[in-house]
């Protein structure tokens, strides 16, 4: 799906540099990925896709 319409950048995108380069927030996403320069309707949907991802990982690092 897409988040920023703007520049491109799909839900799988961000979750991947959430998983694989450890983006945290907002500030960081945008130092990996275009996003959020226009008109910064993608801010919050993306904000919340970095919190459900470090969410789902935490919790799954904590189990066993």
């Amino acid at each position: 799906m897409f988040v920023c319409m703007c520049y491109g950048v799909t839900d799988k995108m961000i979750k991947e540099a959430v998983t694989e380069q450890g983006i945290g927030n907002i500030r960081e996403l945008q130092q990996h990925l275009t996003l959020g320069e226009q008109c910064g309707k993608c801010i919050n949907m993306a904000r919340n896709i970095i919190d459900d991802v470090i969410v789902d990982e935490t919790l799954f690092k904590n189990v066993g």
